[in-house]
């Protein structure tokens, strides 16, 4: 058997979720394991956000792009990019990145989807090592 790699990480974070949209799209992110601590700059989470609108337009953009926007570096950009598409966050489209979804709702839907195939994957391999330690 041979399996991709994709990286889903869910945080159940135990408080109210803020009802100011940047809070809440920070709630939204960080629940899904996207921004963390040592993003002390939120670049990931502004990455994110102008992804979002992109996707909004479904226009994919270019890591130069995204950094002329968000005055940041295209190293920064692209390490943010790169754990966004292994998170399955983003793809890659052309050459340009796109959010996978035009809209968050239907992102977090795939990124359920995502985990129950994976926990499916893991099952049959648990099952087929059940049967050999028999």
């Amino acid at each position: 058997m041979r399996f991709s790699y994709t990286k889903i990480t869910v945080v159940r974070i135990n408080q109210e979720v803020p009802e100011q949209i940047d809070e809440e799209l920070q709630w939204l992110g960080s629940s899904l394991g996207l921004f963390n601590l040592r993003d002390k700059d939120k670049s990931c989470y502004r990455i994110f956000i102008s992804l979002l609108k992109h996707a909004k337009r479904k226009k994919a953009v270019s890591s130069d792009e995204v950094a002329y926007e968000l005055s940041l570096t295209r190293g920064t950009v692209v390490h943010h990019l790169n754990k966004l598409i292994n998170n399955n966050i983003v793809k890659i489209t052309d050459g340009k990145y796109l959010l996978r979804a035009s809209n968050l709702e239907e992102l977090v839907e795939l990124v359920k989807q995502d985990s129950i195939t994976m926990f499916d994957d893991i099952k049959k391999v648990a099952r087929n090592v059940d049967k050999k330690l028999r």
